[in-house]
């Protein structure tokens, strides 16, 4: 409605009212009928030009986002087709779960859960947090991480904190690669990488790990791989599932081809400090002094609290050679508005106060585990276990043609738990076929009985090689 009408008839109706004007009298001045006449009329011009939605809609149709129906978990999907039933003569042992908290045998330090208490109990961390996590977080995580950077100097600003270290990478991921674009992740690797980019159009190509050279890459196939749309290489290490941890000569070595390819790297080290005796892990960010390096960790592991969802990025970017990416990546900050700041408000706490002797004690337990499978496992035919240097896992090769009653690693497993009632992961979780995949974060008596199990189990199947061979190529044959 124009102002000078909508002013006009305001100003006539506060004069009329203003009158001794007994209220049963009807008094409609000509000039207010001509304000509502033109007020109706301008209502219904604006409704007749007004666009028109018409639905077409004649029932539900509720369809599932591309997104989500193209997003899958590896793991899941090969575990879910086993045909399962587990000997019920012995109890189950699942050596598949990556959790190291399931088994009661390995629990968070007190320090820890004393921190949490004194977070909650202070009532300073029931609101939301700056997106990226409390200042005093960042500065914690900051001092913590110092060996990431030569100079041993990270700004509170180059950190960001996540909800866990899956979220760390996929900001990470979605940071810097769209649809189109493709991404270099090794294999056997963690199949998370998968689920995070298929849904999106990113490409995920595998660069090989060599299991003769305690998992190193192929640096030639590696290399190999690289074009105008690859956006990233992804480093983990130590590595999930092979426990490798690589060295500081060889990780130079994959700088050297990012530097020569401009291409950043996405550092997965959570199990930066699960190293074992005899091993030491360097931060690749200590090294690629010209390549932009987005190093993501978290408290999951190392402090046993997988289930508190507490993760970051580091941002290693001294030339400012990211551009853009770095604003995008805080810009994913922003899509569940910080992590737990229950969790944020205990890190100072956590990080700073947890003894060097707890960390000992789990990296004691693991190495154990690890040294006590790898003696059993090294005994059996027609297995070859790999020794770890860190994390919490080993891989043992399957040499599956010496087990002809098995077509492959996922067959072996599936009737690994229904003899023996043993659950392992198949390598094919990992991309990586004729291998599984132990955890060694069970009790050592545990562990034992496990390997006394599969001993069992593969000197009942266990064929010699000419034999064996033959009836294997048959199997396939009636297979394919």
């Amino acid at each position: 409605m124009p102002s000078s009408i909508a002013n006009e008839g305001y100003e006539y109706q506060s004069n009329i009212t203003s009158r001794n004007i007994p209220s049963s009298s009807t008094v409609v001045p000509s000039d207010v009928d001509a304000v509502d006449k033109s007020a109706s009329q301008l209502q219904l011009l604006s409704q007749s030009l007004a666009p028109v939605a018409i639905s077409r809609r004649t029932g539900w149709k509720v369809k599932g986002s591309a997104l989500s129906l193209n997003t899958h978990n590896r793991i899941r999907n090969i575990v879910e087709a086993l045909n399962i039933k587990p000997n019920p003569l012995k109890p189950m042992i699942p050596l598949s779960i990556g959790d190291p908290t399931i088994f009661g045998n390995l629990k968070a330090a007190d320090e820890t859960m004393k921190a949490v208490l004194r977070a909650v109990e202070s009532g300073k961390f029931n609101g939301y947090a700056h997106t990226q996590g409390h200042e005093a977080s960042r500065v914690a995580v900051a001092k913590y991480s110092a060996h990431q950077r030569i100079d041993g100097v990270i700004n509170p600003n180059d950190v960001v904190l996540c909800s866990g270290c899956s979220s760390a990478l996929e900001y990470c991921i979605l940071a810097l690669a769209e649809g189109g674009q493709n991404i270099l992740v090794p294999r056997p690797g963690f199949c998370l990488y998968h689920t995070l980019t298929e849904g999106l159009g990113i490409e995920v190509r595998y660069y090989d790990l060599l299991p003769e050279q305690q998992w190193r890459a192929d640096l030639e196939q590696l290399e190999s791989l690289i074009d105008e749309n690859t956006a990233a290489l992804l480093i983990n290490n130590p590595s999930n599932p092979c426990g490798s941890v690589f060295d500081k000569g060889h990780l130079l070595q994959l700088v050297d081809i990012c530097e020569r390819h401009y291409l950043p790297i996405i550092a997965d080290e959570i199990y930066e400090h699960f190293v074992f005796p005899g091993s030491r892990h360097v931060a690749v960010s200590s090294l690629a002094r010209e390549v932009p390096v987005l190093s993501c960790g978290g408290l999951t592991k190392r402090f046993l609290v997988p289930g508190w969802r507490m993760g970051w990025i580091i941002v290693h970017d001294q030339h400012k050679r990211l551009g853009s990416a770095l604003s995008g990546l805080k810009n994913m900050c922003g899509r569940i508005l910080g992590s737990n700041t229950i969790i944020q408000g205990a890190l100072p706490d956590i990080l700073s106060k947890t003894p060097q002797s707890y960390f000992d004690g789990v990296i004691g337990v693991l190495y154990s585990n690890a040294k006590l499978a790898y003696k059993l496992l090294n005994k059996v035919p027609g297995l070859n276990p790999i020794m770890p240097s860190g994390a919490m896992y080993m891989m043992i090769g399957i040499r599956i043609e010496c087990f002809p009653d098995f077509k492959d690693d996922t067959h072996f497993v599936q009737e690994l738990v229904n003899k023996q009632s043993v659950f392992c992961l198949p390598g094919s979780c990992f991309e990586y076929s004729g291998y599984v995949r132990i955890v060694l974060t069970v009790p050592a008596t545990m562990i034992e009985e496990a390997c006394i199990r599969i001993t069992e189990f593969c000197e009942t199947y266990y064929k010699k090689d000419t034999q064996a061979h033959i009836k294997h190529i048959l199997l396939d044959d009636k297979n394919v």
